[in-house]
């Protein structure tokens, strides 16, 4: 997705050759345009797949996942990062590993927003490790819904999420591929 890399060149900060900080793309800051597109691209990948809910994690894929529901006319759901007190009744808890932030932390969704045997796309900003995504197709799994779909807006191909997901059984799409860095420069997969 040509628009989503002019982005990234233009607003993405590549630290230590290996982070991609997208803070004035999806996460602090948010390209409303360029995330209309992005909702586009994946209703136009995922839209023949009888999807019935999103699900994805706070906060960078929120804007994602909100506006391809807006175009599947789907609802969307977000594990939290942190237990709320208002979190009641039965949940849903999954440990994941953030390699950009180099931290264990646990993703957190009631269970009764993730009903048994609904076909759910999993969305998320990211693609490096793929714990994250692990993580929510464990979700899935506990809670009895089905992965009808995997999709990320960026892929880092040098990093080992892709292979982990798909050892798993599950395909992703990804809407723009990053190969390496070059002195904090992306270079795409074309």
């Amino acid at each position: 997705m040509r628009l989503l890399e002019k982005r990234i060149l233009e607003d993405g900060c590549v630290i230590n050759n290996e982070v991609l900080n997208v803070d004035r793309i999806f996460s602090q800051q948010v390209d409303t345009g360029l995330l209309v597109e992005i909702g586009k691209e994946f209703e136009s990948r995922f839209g023949n797949r009888n999807i019935d809910r999103i699900l994805t994690v706070e906060a960078a894929g929120i804007p994602i996942a909100m506006t391809t529901a807006s175009y599947l006319h789907v609802p969307f759901v977000f594990a939290r990062k942190q237990a709320i007190p208002i979190m009641e009744g039965s949940s849903l808890q999954i440990s994941a590993y953030s390699c950009s932030q180099a931290v264990n932390y646990h993703m957190y969704l009631l269970k009764h927003l993730l009903p048994r045997g609904e076909r759910v796309l999993i969305l998320d900003d990211i693609l490096s490790n793929g714990e994250a995504i692990l993580g929510l197709t464990n979700m899935c799994r506990q809670a009895g819904a089905i992965v009808a779909g995997i999709g990320v807006a960026i892929e880092k191909t040098f990093r080992p999420g892709r292979a982990k997901i798909e050892k798993e059984g599950y395909d992703v799409v990804s809407l723009t591929k990053i190969e390496r860095f070059e002195h904090g420069v992306p270079i795409f997969t074309r």
